[in-house]
């Protein structure tokens, strides 16, 4: 049976919840730190031009780039949104081999940019793991359509028997599109073990629960909020953390 130890963080594009600080050295450390085999990433600058002016610390490639290092040879990254100084988005690293990315575009038209990363690594059981790095919208029936979408991409292009992580920022601080996700056949990795959706916004004082962990064909033996020192000081919302076990493939125990 395989195990993966999965983290998902919004970083908020490198900097500090007050945006004051560029925190990204210190983040890579953080997340470092957790040895995770998948990295669900939401506000991932792959450029800024008058940042990287600004501040001597910015890295001379994409912040996926830099934050992947020499800990995870593979990245996956979705460009979300695009402006005249760069863009940013979604990514996912990743230790295992990834077979496939296609970046989703759930945004609405004439508002803020969202998307949705499917990507399909290869396990070293033989089997495919696919993945969504999800970041919504903020607007309630902006969810509600980009939902619908989600469920679509999980219905119709990932295979019934597969083993499933959706991650990332929903945006859903009501938990009214939580039983949409549900109804899509994933189940909360918070709510299963402790009874109720894990908060993470703000990051300081967490009370609004915008970031989930859903599995399908897989069941998590530890999930966490990392809201403490350092994490707290690296983003406006606290990171999760869950080490995930697959289902035995269909025919017999891995």
């Amino acid at each position: 049976m395989a195990s993966l130890r999965v983290l998902t963080a919004n970083i908020h594009k490198g900097f500090s919840m007050s945006s004051r600080r560029f925190v990204l050295p210190e983040l890579r450390e953080a997340i470092r730190a957790e040895r995770a085999d998948l990295v669900f990433l939401q506000e991932v600058l792959g450029e800024h031009s008058g940042h990287s002016r600004r501040h001597p610390a910015w890295p001379a490639v994409p912040h996926y780039e830099y934050l992947a290092d020499t800990l995870w040879p593979q990245f996956a990254y979705g460009k979300n949104a695009a402006y005249p100084a760069g863009h940013h988005g979604n990514a996912l690293l990743s230790r295992h081999p990834i077979l496939q990315q296609v970046n989703r575009d759930v945004s609405i038209a004439g508002h803020e940019s969202r998307g949705v990363l499917h990507c399909t690594l290869a396990l070293p059981d033989g089997r495919e793991l696919h993945t969504l790095c999800v970041h919504l919208g903020l607007r309630e029936a902006h969810r509600r359509r980009q939902l619908d979408l989600l469920c679509r991409i999980v219905h119709e292009e990932v295979p019934a028997d597969a083993p499933l992580i959706v991650a990332g920022d929903f945006n859903d601080w009501r938990r009214r599109g939580h039983a949409r996700v549900e109804a899509c056949g994933l189940h909360e990795v918070f709510e299963r073990s402790s009874g109720r959706l894990a908060a993470t916004f703000p990051a300081r004082w967490p009370v609004l629960p915008l970031d989930r962990i859903y599995l399908r064909h897989a069941w998590a033996s530890q999930a966490r909020v990392l809201a403490d020192r350092p994490w707290s000081r690296l983003s406006d919302h606290a990171t999760l953390f869950a080490c995930v076990e697959l289902d035995p493939p269909a025919g017999g125990a891995a």
